[in-house]
């Protein structure tokens, strides 16, 4: 049995692709907070009545709930969850940097999972994309240094990023964003820190160095909100320990896993949000 906790825009991608991996033998239940609560959702083709969550919500047995509703809530209900024999994947920040939670991209560090006590992280949405390329390239030619620049899409801020992009928000209008996407790239995601990276850009820093169990790569980020709906773009620099062959960094990244080589410029074929909305893959160019 799967528990999903189940609030806003993550959550209801969740069920999204469950619905299309259909995984056999499996039941549900569908939680959210009070304010949702009794509210009813398609889910497999049934029609799924969505339950309060509370701390009693575990008693009832589950092997697996999903957590997608943000820290507040994961560090709340996730120990009572593992305290009820249940696994936890947990989307949110929370639980991230915690030394005894793997933070697992399943395409890269599947073997941390059997490390979990109870509870499984899942990384930054920047960083998950990030480390597909980035460990079939480590793997071989042993990484030295990362720079992030990243052009994020409004879906990461939730739904309320979303109304302010598509509402052309301006002033006391917004939602979300301290300033108008609309017309704006706004280098402002999460808060700012004392040492000037922006929370978003501390995140990928760590999360890279837990993930490729290198806690000591100097990497360095900036992380940028850009006016598109859906699907975060990434430029990342890399200096390697090794030579190395640039068609056989390309030849690795196109018998990868989950990525797409997308490199063609002269036939104006790079990767772009509008083509990579909707799939799973990851779409790389190489420079």
């Amino acid at each position: 049995m799967l528990l999903l906790v189940l609030v806003g825009l993550v959550g209801r991608t969740v069920l999204r692709v469950l619905e299309e991996r259909t995984f056999p033998h499996v039941s549900y239940t569908l939680f959210s907070s009070k304010k949702s609560a009794g509210s009813k959702i398609k889910f497999l083709g049934q029609d799924y009545t969505i339950c309060e969550l509370t701390e009693k919500s575990f008693d009832t047995h589950f092997d697996y709930a999903i957590f997608c509703a943000g820290g507040s809530v994961s560090a709340k209900y996730a120990p009572i969850a593992v305290s009820k024999a249940c696994v936890v994947i947990d989307n949110s920040s929370h639980f991230r940097m915690h030394p005894d939670v793997p933070l697992v991209v399943p395409e890269v560090n599947p073997e941390d999972i059997l490390l979990h006590n109870g509870i499984i992280a899942n990384p930054n949405c920047s960083t998950i994309q990030a480390m597909l390329p980035l460990k079939v390239i480590d793997n071989k030619y042993t990484i030295k240094r990362i720079v992030y620049s990243t052009y994020q899409a409004v879906s990461g801020a939730g739904r309320f990023g979303i109304e302010d992009l598509e509402g052309k928000a301006t002033g006391k209008d917004l939602k979300k964003f301290p300033c108008s996407i609309y017309n704006n790239c706004i280098p402002h995601i999460d808060v700012f820190m004392d040492h000037g990276y922006t929370k978003e850009e501390y995140k990928m820093i760590e999360e890279t160095k837990k993930i490729l169990h290198r806690p000591d790569l100097p990497i360095t980020a900036t992380c940028v909100r850009v006016p598109v709906a859906n699907c975060h773009g990434e430029s990342i620099n890399v200096t390697l320990e090794k030579d190395f062959d640039v068609y056989d960094i390309r030849l690795l990244l196109e018998n990868a896993k989950n990525i797409v080589v997308v490199d063609n410029p002269e036939k104006n074929y790079y990767p772009l949000a509008s083509k990579a909305n909707g799939n799973d893959e990851v779409f790389v160019r190489q420079n």
